[in-house]
């Protein structure tokens, strides 16, 4: 999406509202991306948790929030489909060559007309429902916003410090000026770096991001970023050329599995959780 093509979906943008209110109700539709080939766990959709696989546990969750029209499960393997389809769920079969979620995302939004697009992380089976209300407002409140995404104040220095866990700085009007793998902002004096959480205010990336189906739809077109490949993160990619990620602020946390420790934890939390009821 170059220069004057940005222009142009903003402009569009601008006719659709008027005093700040949408013209037309939104409709927004959450999408669970769901790739079979998962490198450190294969087949890790369809990981059973207590009796109920992951992909089944997101697709409850999400059907929880009341910000959402649809759900659809976005899968590149018929087994996924199969099963989602077997408790109740509505599943798509995308393309394999799709490199990333939400590139999978934008496959469904290129043959769905919904005002806004969720994407959902498949691998997150306790993800609250409020969270996913949070991101849909995001854009619902900001008619100027295209993307947005979640963030929460980081509560230890192990979170601080992990690679594994993204982190954001944003500007005074709750926009993304950049994620890293990196501790930001960095602490430069060293008699604060043992108190760092008076020091600062930290924040992690929450995975959930929610989009404009125009702007989905060419972000889904622009190559790989130089930041986006040295970070590895996809967003990244927007900020490169030239676009803001609005943030929401939440106090949830989720728990994604990525590792057989990861399932072992929620699979101890979801005991806990049948203990109590």
């Amino acid at each position: 999406m170059n220069g004057s093509s940005r222009e142009t979906y903003e402009a569009g943008q601008r006719r659709l509202s008027w005093g700040g209110f949408s013209m037309k109700p939104l409709r927004v539709v959450g999408v669970i991306p769901a790739r079979y080939a998962s490198q450190r766990l294969p087949a890790k959709p369809l990981l059973d948790l207590r009796g109920k696989t992951m992909v089944q546990r997101v697709y409850e969750q999400a059907r929880k929030a009341r910000r959402l029209h649809q759900v659809i499960v976005a899968t590149d393997d018929e087994r996924i489909a199969s099963v989602v389809r077997s408790f109740g769920g509505e599943a798509v079969i995308t393309p394999p060559e799709v490199k990333s979620g939400s590139d999978r995302v934008a496959a469904i939004a290129a043959r769905n007309d919904a005002d806004i697009f969720v994407n959902i992380q498949g691998d997150e089976p306790l993800i609250a429902p409020t969270m996913i209300d949070q991101a849909a407002e995001i854009l619902i409140d900001d008619t100027r916003a295209v993307v947005g995404t979640l963030a929460k104040r980081i509560e230890t220095y192990g979170e601080l410090s992990n690679p594994g866990i993204v982190k954001l700085v944003v500007d005074k009007n709750s926009y993304a000026l950049y994620f890293s793998r990196s501790i930001i902002p960095f602490i430069r004096d060293e008699e604060n770096s043992a108190n760092w959480a008076a020091t600062r205010t930290f924040y992690k990336h929450i995975g959930i991001y929610v989009f404009r189906r125009d702007f989905l739809l060419g972000f889904a077109k622009m190559p790989e970023s130089n930041l986006e490949q040295s970070e590895r993160l996809e967003q990244l990619r927007i900020l490169e050329n030239g676009f803001k990620i609005k943030v929401g602020f939440t106090e949830h946390d989720s728990i994604p599995i990525d590792t057989p420790k990861d399932a072992e934890r929620v699979l101890e939390i979801l005991k806990n959780q049948e203990n109590a009821n």
